[in-house]
């Protein structure tokens, strides 16, 4: 059961810088901060064993780094990968991880009013890790704490952070 957004946590996370990003038809948003650099997709390295949604490791100037393909990991179908496809390069508590999106749209800022609580929804997505959903005029934002979902066991990607 994921508990009801505070007030204090909607200003908290409102106000801020959001990296707008497409899976599918649906549009994301993660916090800027966390994002390092944008790349073109270029070819991994697959590593045995390694689950589905994790397309392999790249090497990003003398770092290996791995590469999560987030079509995959959200159950959106089969990825395709063309010109517009990207690595989104995060820095998660110090970890470098390479996200794969089908496109990047803007760099927006929501304010408080903009922001409202994730609606309890049985989805692949789960809503532990959304922040909540970012309105602009027309448009809907998906907002994801992108720390919690990369930090997750069942990315495998980094020991748990120390509570």
């Amino acid at each position: 059961m994921a508990e009801v957004q505070t007030t204090a946590q909607a200003n908290d996370i409102a106000g801020h810088e959001y990296l707008a990003f497409k899976l599918g038809s649906e549009e994301y948003g993660i916090d800027i901060l966390k994002v390092q650099e944008i790349r073109g997709y270029e070819a991994v390295t697959r590593i045995a064993n390694a689950p589905e949604f994790i397309k392999g490791v790249i090497n990003l100037r003398g770092i290996i780094i791995p590469v999560v393909d987030m079509r995959i990991k959200f159950n959106l179908g089969s990825p395709v990968y063309d010109q517009f496809t990207v690595v989104i390069i995060l820095n998660i508590s110090g970890r470098i991880v390479g996200m794969v999106v089908d496109s990047v749209s803007d760099v927006t800022t929501l304010t408080p009013e903009q922001v409202k609580p994730a609606p309890e929804m049985g989805t692949a997505f789960s809503s532990d890790y959304m922040i909540g959903l970012g309105t602009i005029d027309e448009r809907m934002l998906i907002l994801v704490n992108i720390d919690k979902l990369m930090s997750s066991p069942e990315m495998g990607l980094m020991e748990q952070l120390a509570a």
